[in-house]
C-alpha cells in the first residue's frame, strides 16, 4: 500500500532500522536516532543498488515520488541513477557552478550593463580553463597562469578585473564551507602594472585665442580647415569625426554607431549652433558623398593623419593633437564647474567603478546638450572678430 504524508510524519524510530515501502522501490528508512531518509532500490548491469534520495521532511513525499520517476526515465535511457547523481554533485562543486551561483547571488545589486561584463569575462576567459575544476582543488598556480595568458593579450585592465571576481567566487564558496582557502587572494603583486597612460599634447586656455586666430588663416585645404573646426566644436575622436557619415544626424543630434566607438557604444553628441552650421559648409565639399569628409583613398574618407599634419603646418608640432581638443575641452570645462558626470558622458569614458559607468547614451542629455553650447561659445568668444 503507498505510502501517505501523514504516515511518513507519523513514523517513529524503533530499537533497528525499518523500511516503510512507497512501491516501485521507494522507501522511507526509519533509523534509530529518529532520521528518515528515502532510498529507492532498483537494478542496473544485473546487479541490486540503492539510491540516496535524501532526508523526510525536507524531501517531501510528493517529492521523493517525483525523483523515483526520475531515476526511472534514466534506468529506461539505459543510464544508471548512482552515476548520474554522482556526476552532479561533481559538476556542483566545480569553479563554474560556484561563480554562476555568486554572480546570481550578486546581479541584484548591480545594473545590467555591470552584470553582463562580468559574467561575459568570466566565460570567456575562466570558465575554458578551470571552471570544471574542482573549487577546493584549484591553487595559486593555476589562477595566475590563467590570468598572465590575458596579460600577454595587452588586457591589463581585465587581468586585474578578472582577479577581483575570481577572489570573489572564492570567498563565496569559503563562506558555504566549500573551500578553504582563496588562492586568487594574494596575486595582486604577481600581476603587471598598468602602463601610465600617455596623454595627448595640448594647449593651454590662454593659447587658444592664437590657436583660432591659426585656424581662420589656414590656408590649405578648407575640408580638412572645416574638419578641424567641427572636431574642435564636438570634441569627439579623430576617426568618429573621419567615418562621419550624414545619415547618423538627427537634428541637432549626432548619433554616432556603437560600432564606430571605441568602447562598443552608440553615443550621442548635442551639436551646438557653432557645430550644426558648420554642417552646410561640410556638405559643399561632401557633394554626394555619405561621408562628411570624402577622400579618394582607399578608405574613401580622409586621412587620418590630415588634421594632425596641418596642425604641424599651423606650428603646433609636438604641442597639439586632434586627440588633444578632448583633453583641452574636459581641462576647461571641469575648471569652470560643470558637472564632471556630464562631461564624462560626452566624452564617452567609461568610469572606473563598472556600476557607476553603466551606459546610456541619452544620459543627462539636457546638460551635455549646454556643455557644448557653453563650449563653442567659449571657442567663438576666442575666436578673432569677422569682417
Amino acid at each position: 500500500m503507498p505510502l501517505s504524508e501523514m504516515s511518513c510524519r507519523n513514523a517513529k524510530p524503533k530499537e533497528t532500522a525499518y523500511k516503510l515501502a512507497d512501491g516501485e522501490g521507494l522507501y522511507l528508512m526509519v533509523n534509530p536516532n529518529g532520521s528518515r531518509l528515502w532510498r529507492l532500490a532498483y537494478r542496473f548491469g544485473g546487479k541490486q543498488k540503492t539510491l540516496a534520495i535524501g532526508a523526510y521532511p525536507v524531501i517531501t513525499l510528493a517529492e521523493a515520488r517525483e525523483r523515483r520517476l526520475a531515476a526511472k526515465r534514466l534506468l529506461a535511457a539505459g543510464r544508471d541513477p548512482s552515476i548520474e547523481k554522482q556526476a552532479k554533485t561533481q559538476q556542483s562543486r566545480t569553479f563554474e557552478s560556484f561563480a554562476r551561483r555568486w554572480h546570481d547571488k550578486e546581479k541584484s545589486e548591480w545594473v545590467e550593463a555591470h552584470a553582463f561584463r562580468v559574467l561575459n569575462r568570466l566565460e570567456r576567459d575562466v570558465f575554458p580553463v578551470i571552471g570544471q575544476r574542482a573549487i577546493d582543488d584549484i591553487e595559486p598556480p593555476d589562477v595566475l597562469t590563467l590570468l598572465r595568458t590575458v596579460e600577454e593579450r595587452g588586457a591589463l585592465d581585465i587581468s586585474k578585473r578578472l582577479r577581483q571576481s575570481i577572489s570573489a567566487v572564492f570567498r563565496f564558496a569559503i563562506a558555504e564551507g566549500r573551500a578553504k582557502h582563496n588562492p586568487a587572494a594574494d596575486l595582486t603583486d604577481a600581476l603587471k602594472p598598468k602602463p601610465k597612460v600617455q596623454h595627448f599634447a595640448k594647449i593651454r586656455d590662454a593659447e587658444i585665442p592664437d590657436f583660432m586666430r591659426k585656424i581662420a588663416a589656414y590656408d590649405g585645404s578648407e575640408q580638412t580647415r572645416l574638419a578641424i573646426l567641427f572636431t574642435l566644436h564636438t570634441f569627439v575622436r579623430t576617426s568618429e569625426v573621419r567615418f562621419a557619415a550624414w545619415s547618423e544626424f538627427e537634428g541637432d543630434l549626432w548619433r554616432i554607431p556603437a560600432e564606430r566607438m571605441k568602447m562598443g557604444r552608440e553615443h550621442i553628441v548635442p551639436l551646438s549652433r557653432q557645430a550644426a552650421d558648420l554642417l552646410p559648409r561640410i556638405r559643399e565639399h561632401a557633394g554626394e558623398s555619405r561621408y562628411l569628409f570624402p577622400s579618394r583613398g582607399k578608405n574613401g574618407v580622409m586621412s587620418e593623419n590630415t588634421m594632425l599634419f596641418a596642425l604641424y603646418r599651423m606650428g603646433y608640432h609636438s604641442r597639439l593633437t586632434v586627440h588633444g581638443f578632448r583633453g583641452m575641452a574636459s581641462t576647461i570645462l571641469n575648471e569652470h564647474g560643470f558637472n564632471r558626470d556630464h562631461i564624462e558622458r560626452q566624452l564617452a569614458h567609461v568610469e572606473g567603478n563598472d556600476v557607476r559607468g553603466a551606459y546610456n547614451s541619452a544620459e543627462w542629455l539636457p546638460g551635455r546638450r549646454q556643455i557644448m553650447q557653453w563650449w563653442s561659445d567659449y571657442l567663438d568668444a576666442a575666436a578673432p572678430p569677422t569682417g
